[in-house]
């Protein structure tokens, strides 16, 4: 390279500079040293010379850690001017190496790893990019910004689920509580006390809290889909709902007002179901989409819905998702409603009905005598109701078997309320008698 020996002498005296800064612990000298020796490697366009001078800089004898941290926050600026791909990655690789295992550049190094994630994952490597990421763990960086270290911690758990490690993405989702999104960032912030570590301040390219939140809840709803955990994605969309973004905006909004009618449609029938089915209901911008309002209607009123009618009315409703926001509602979606509809049509039975026969109540759900007995098998091994079918008789029985106590405590009660309408029976006879005594006196 021309010019490459006076690059190595000025290199090599300002070396001797910064040794002797280094050895009078002169701070402000040492770091004015060794960033010399990077801005000239770099002006020179020296990047072999450049990686090796940052090895031995923070290899030095009793090298200062601000002369370091200079250093490497020096070098950082340089990675995007670097002439190719592969320059990058070993300048990236160089600065990690320097900065592992010492805790005053550990953000530098989280943000260097998330990088070279990055450049993994566009070369395709998804595995070695979720890899890279898993070795930091920025929930103990005292110093990192609260929202650059859920944004770090949300790239995890993305990269997790593109390479579909859904138990490690679970992992990894916990470490981010949902009340955090919820605090009033409109405060002002505390002064930090003397001891106290100082916070950095976020990267402008870190999305805000609001929209982190956003960002977290539709991963969530990514991990939740696997799972077909319906009653979970619909707590999901419910929360993006709530975003004052999403809520002022109908063209947001209805989207995600028509995915919670249709999950929470599609969630098996408990008590968390049945208190947002209700709460829903209870929203004002419901009456914007009337077709879905009818449709929660029919799931809390109890009587029997015909599923043709049904599949009818809203078939076109149900395949027009998968152009709305969030996709279509999965593979198993229309199997899984037909399962709730009937799940509501025996609820409605065993609510009218003490005793009823199979044949009876297979023709009430329009289903054959074995599809009936199955639902209902499922639903009370699922302990979503209790009953009993007679084999031999062909009789469903919906009562429960009552406790001894029980027993005796519904005897006592009775017996109660007989011997309260004997005393209040003699008290009118006595009552009556005493009229007409009085009358025949008169």
């Amino acid at each position: 390279m021309e010019g490459g020996g006076s690059l190595d002498s000025q290199i090599e005296s300002l070396l001797n500079v910064e040794k002797q800064m280094r050895l009078n612990g002169d701070v402000a000298g040492t770091k004015k040293a060794a960033i010399d020796i990077l801005q000239l490697c770099f002006e020179n366009r020296a990047w072999k010379t450049l990686n090796d001078q940052i090895v031995v800089l923070s290899k030095r004898r009793g090298q200062l850690k601000q002369a370091v941290t200079a250093m490497v926050q020096q070098a950082m600026q340089y990675i995007d001017q670097t002439p190719d791909i592969e320059t990058k990655i070993e300048l990236i690789k160089t600065l990690n190496s320097v900065s592992a295992g010492k805790i005053y550049v550990e953000i530098e190094r989280a943000r260097l790893i998330k990088r070279l994630a990055k450049i993994k994952e566009e070369q395709g490597q998804i595995a070695e990019a979720a890899d890279l990421m898993q070795e930091i763990a920025v929930e103990t960086f005292g110093a990192m910004a609260k929202t650059e270290k859920i944004a770090f911690i949300l790239e995890q758990v993305r990269l997790c689920l593109d390479r579909q490690d859904y138990v490690r993405a679970q992992i990894l989702s916990r470490k981010i509580s949902p009340r955090v999104f919820d605090a009033d960032s409109s405060k002002e912030k505390k002064k930090p006390k003397e001891g106290d570590s100082i916070v950095e301040e976020a990267p402008a390219d870190i999305p805000s809290l609001l929209e982190l939140k956003r960002i977290y809840y539709e991963l969530m709803i990514r991990y939740y889909s696997h799972n077909n955990d319906y009653l979970e994605i619909c707590r999901c969309y419910k929360s993006i709902y709530e975003i004052p973004s999403v809520k002022e905006d109908p063209a947001k909004w209805i989207p995600v007002l028509r995915k919670i009618c249709w999950y929470l449609v599609l969630a098996p029938h408990d008590p968390m179901q049945s208190s947002l089915l209700n709460s829903t209901l209870d929203d004002k911008n419901l009456s914007e989409i009337p077709h879905f309002r009818s449709l929660l209607k029919q799931l809390i009123t109890m009587e029997v819905i015909q599923w043709t009618g049904l599949w009818n009315a809203f078939k076109d409703e149900f395949e027009n998702e998968k152009n709305m926001l969030g996709g279509a509602l999965g593979d198993k979606a229309a199997d899984d409603l037909k399962e709730r509809v009937i799940e509501h049509n025996i609820l409605v039975v065993s609510k009218y009905y003490a005793r009823i026969t199979v044949k009876r109540l297979a023709e009430l759900l329009c289903l054959t005598v074995e599809e009936a007995e199955k639902h209902l098998s499922d639903m009370v091994v699922s302990k979503a109701l209790i009953a009993k079918v007679d084999r031999p008789m062909g009789i469903v029985c919906f009562e429960s078997t009552k406790d001894s106590n029980d027993i005796l405590n519904s005897w006592a009660t009775n017996l109660e309320k007989l011997l309260g309408l004997v005393e209040k029976s003699c008290h009118q006879i006595h009552k009556e008698t005493m009229v007409h005594k009085a009358a025949l006196k008169v």
